[in-house]
């Protein structure tokens, strides 16, 4: 099997999905929201967080999977990218169209894959662009350019805020009903074939928890002021260790963060960063 280099720049969708409170709720629960949180698990004033975004779209990382004929046993999320035109209505469709823009080869490391989309709400609005990279681990040595570096200057100061987490072992059972159900995060034997001792966290719902943990610590109970979201996951994780979220404020706008394996000291999620404010992004 060999990947489809002639996928790049084939137009993916449209896909859409109809979506109710019901969605934006169970989606908050996947990524540990409670009664800490209220307007984002309880349909009276409900708000929707941000990275629902990305969950409510997976069907269209799945699809540039298949057109690009990656291995899936080698697959993973090598890094995420949201950037929001106006907040996410509680119900309606979205309808997203995208193509994949580059495939990279890392050589005996793998192979990674580009892809970008715009999300569109029933009502007629841009809600928000996506840029996501697939990891494939297998897929390497095909000939093709690298990928250009990209390097976040994390301080080396200590964190002004650090919000510590702790993910259920079951908790990708739950996040999988937002629509992510690959095999590697419930199935044994599949994340045994893929190099795991057992399923891991979706890349996605660890960022979930770390989107809730910026968000509580710089704009509490409005996450209609994110505008940005952007990380590159490092390490896999497994369910049930816990996480810390390191966060530095660097402007009145923009802050730095990575995400920690409390257990074992290692980054799963770096370079991370977020900007919010009043304005959005012009689309």
């Amino acid at each position: 099997m060999a990947l489809n280099l002639d996928a790049i720049g084939k137009k993916i969708g449209p896909i859409s999905m109809t979506y109710t409170l019901r969605d934006v709720i169970l989606y908050a629960l996947g990524i540990g929201s409670g009664f800490d949180e209220l307007s984002y698990v309880y349909e009276k004033d409900l708000k929707v967080i941000p990275t629902f975004s990305i969950a409510s779209i997976v069907q269209f990382f799945f699809e540039a999977s298949r057109l690009a004929n990656v291995n899936m046993s080698g697959v993973l999320h090598g890094g995420q990218e949201l950037i929001f035109h106006r907040p996410i209505p509680t119900s309606g469709t979205m309808t997203t169209e995208g193509r994949i823009t580059h495939i990279y080869d890392k050589k005996e490391k793998g192979a990674i894959i580009i892809g970008e989309s715009d999300t569109y709400h029933s009502n007629g609005e841009m809600l928000f662009t996506a840029i996501f990279s697939i990891f494939s681990r297998f897929d390497g040595g095909f000939g093709g350019k690298d990928a250009p570096l990209r390097s976040v200057s994390i301080p080396e100061k200590k964190a002004d805020v650090v919000v510590e987490a702790h993910p259920s072992p079951d908790q990708p059972l739950l996040y999988r009903l937002s629509g992510d159900v690959f095999a590697l995060h419930v199935d044994p034997e599949f994340a045994r074939r893929a190099g795991f001792d057992r399923p891991i966290m979706h890349g996605l719902c660890t960022l979930g928890y770390a989107c809730r943990a910026i968000m509580a610590s710089i704009c509490p109970g409005r996450p209609e002021m994110v505008r940005r979201l952007n990380c590159r996951f490092t390490r896999p994780l497994y369910p049930g260790d816990p996480i810390e979220t390191h966060i530095w404020k660097t402007t009145d706008s923009n802050a730095l963060w990575r995400t920690i394996n409390s257990k074992t000291g290692q980054i799963v999620i770096d370079n991370g960063e977020f900007n919010y404010g009043v304005h959005f992004h012009k689309s």
